[in-house]
């Protein structure tokens, strides 16, 4: 399901907020739509004005799991599962020719990056970024890649990009004596987005995941060889050189400010996309950024924690900003279950600062519920388990960041199961269970 096909769904269900007042994308379009998210969380919004640009904007595409769930065919709760079958079994894609991908229905004769509305979020933005962008790039050795990186638009053929080191982007360009091939895809399915978000193992192309997701055909670029998805509303076809310039300071997942660093310059060499293209932005740090990052990281720990025992579900949690805050579900079977899950859920995701450990009785999605097992069935000199000075995330400003160096943690497990006094279990369970009343037909004793 491509994003105008979404778009027409998730309006027909009133989904979407329409605004037809023309919108400036600098500064104005980020905050009428970060307003509308506090007021109605969820809600997508479509700015079918923007001053400037030809292109429509679309936020909040990803901001809830219903979405995701929408546009997959099945319930928010079976997400996970999807998601794990997909990396487990991915598939190669088709590829279909050029004349046949709404991806080029329009290549303009001279890219010009200023034509695409950008946005500049807030006043301390280092310039106008792309947000939604998916980078996809052929490694010499382990083929091709896709993944995120935020965009910062320099003029109108050159930008900068920010890349994390060590990972797929940054990898694949070290190998590379000269620049490399990339090509930058906007306004793509949700599954391929989510596919994007994804950490396979080395060699795993995501776009075979996001094939086993859903229907991905592909298209070659215009002036290189790299595959894009062929539903995109715009591909902007480039080099990353090896030229660095200054990138940042721009606000990340945790809603605080990253600092500048020296990255990667991008020239570009073509710009293709659908006729009246649809662009997507998301906001830096808000719910569909963090559902984006998170998410596709709950399958990877719920693979590691069904290797050591009986994973039920994984929740990486908003509060946590997505990405350092996991609750883990399990079905314990032996009293170590919780530490065991706690070991293994580091390893299935190792940003993760905190982790918390509930029985099959706790829902991992309600706040209120995880408190409530936190505070009657966990004990810290029992289920607290410290992990000092581990590897872990940059974007975590309470973590030591040394230049060149990984960032590192304390990191923390919160085994929040029932204790078990014997082999087989707690010696009074009762005492553990929540007491409530039974369900009650309401219309029975309501006034007509």
């Amino acid at each position: 399901m491509d994003q105008r096909t979404f778009l027409e769904l998730v309006s027909a269900r009133g989904q979407v907020i329409t605004i037809d007042r023309p919108v400036d994308p600098c500064l104005e379009l980020a905050a009428v739509s970060g307003a509308i998210e506090d007021e109605a969380p969820g809600r997508i919004v479509r700015f079918r004005h923007v001053i400037g640009s030809e292109y429509e904007v679309v936020t909040g595409l990803c901001a809830d799991r219903g979405h995701f769930a929408a546009a997959l065919g099945c319930t928010a709760p079976e997400l996970i599962f999807r998601l794990a079958a997909a990396l487990a079994d991915p598939q190669p894609p088709p590829v279909v020719p050029g004349d046949q991908a709404p991806c080029q229905e329009v290549i303009e004769p001279t890219p010009d990056l200023e034509t695409i509305p950008f946005l500049t979020h807030w006043a301390s933005d280092a310039g106008p970024y792309a947000t939604a962008a998916v980078l996809f790039t052929n490694d010499p050795d382990t083929g091709a890649n896709a993944s995120f990186h935020r965009v910062l638009r320099l003029g109108p053929r050159h930008a900068a990009l920010r890349l994390v080191e060590r990972r797929g982007t940054d990898t694949a360009l070290r190998k590379t004596r000269g620049d490399l091939p990339v090509a930058i895809c906007i306004g793509l399915p949700l599954h391929v987005l989510l596919a994007a978000s994804m950490a396979p193992p080395p060699g795993v192309d995501e776009l075979t995941i996001a094939q086993a997701l859903a229907p991905t055909p592909l298209a070659r670029c215009h002036t290189n060889d790299v595959l894009v998805p062929a539903a995109a509303e715009v591909v902007i076809e480039g080099r990353l050189t090896h030229r660095l310039t200054a990138e940042g300071p721009f606000v990340d997942l945790t809603q605080t400010l990253d600092f500048v660093r020296q990255q990667p310059l991008l020239e570009v060499d073509c710009i293709t996309h659908r006729r009246r293209p649809i662009y997507h932005a998301l906001l830096p740090g808000r719910l569909e950024h963090k559902l984006l990052m998170g998410m596709p990281r709950e399958p990877t720990i719920f693979r590691e924690v069904n290797q050591v025992c009986h994973c039920l579900n994984v929740n990486i949690t908003p509060g946590g900003a997505s990405w350092l805050h996991a609750v883990v579900q399990i079905d314990k079977q032996t009293p170590d279950d919780g530490l065991r899950a706690i070991e293994a859920a580091f390893r299935g995701h190792s940003s993760l600062k905190h982790i918390v450990v509930v029985d099959r009785d706790i829902d991992p999605f309600n706040p209120a519920d995880v408190e409530w097992a936190i505070a009657t069935r966990f004990q810290g000199g029992q289920g607290l388990h410290l992990f000092p000075s581990q590897p872990s995330s940059s974007l975590d400003p309470s973590a030591v960041h040394i230049p060149g160096q990984k960032s590192r943690s304390d990191k923390l497990g919160v085994d929040a199961t029932m204790f078990w006094s014997t082999p087989t279990g707690p010696r009074e369970p009762a005492a553990y269970q929540k007491v409530t009343f039974p369900p009650v037909d309401l219309s029975r004793y309501r006034t007509a």
